[in-house]
């Protein structure tokens, strides 16, 4: 199951992260996700563990706890939307040539 993590302290690391939950079951992976143009935290990650059970379990006494000073709010997470993600910069640079209508003179 993956889990979303959100409210977490900006000093906290995935490292710490995967510790926060391995009392509660296998962790597979932790992730704090950063900010491409900083390279710092933005509070919040992805857990994502083999066990549904002990990832509910997780859920629940996680939840709404303090971590290094924030209140964590801990839920499943949600599938990536359709379509959703990276991709380009839209605007005018985007359009291919077949795009942009008829030619005027």
């Amino acid at each position: 199951m993956n889990i979303y993590v959100a409210n977490l302290n900006y000093s906290v690391s995935s490292e710490q992260l995967q510790q926060l939950f391995e009392g509660y079951g296998e962790v597979t992976s932790a992730k704090v996700i950063l900010d491409r143009e900083t390279g710092r935290s933005r509070g919040f990650g992805f857990v994502e563990m083999t066990n549904d059970t002990e990832a509910i379990e997780a859920i629940e006494k996680i939840n709404q706890t303090e971590h290094v000073g924030k209140v964590l709010n801990v839920t499943e997470a949600r599938p990536k939307a359709e379509g959703s993600g990276g991709g380009g910069r839209g605007g005018f640079g985007n359009r291919s040539n077949n795009d942009r209508g008829p030619r005027r003179y």
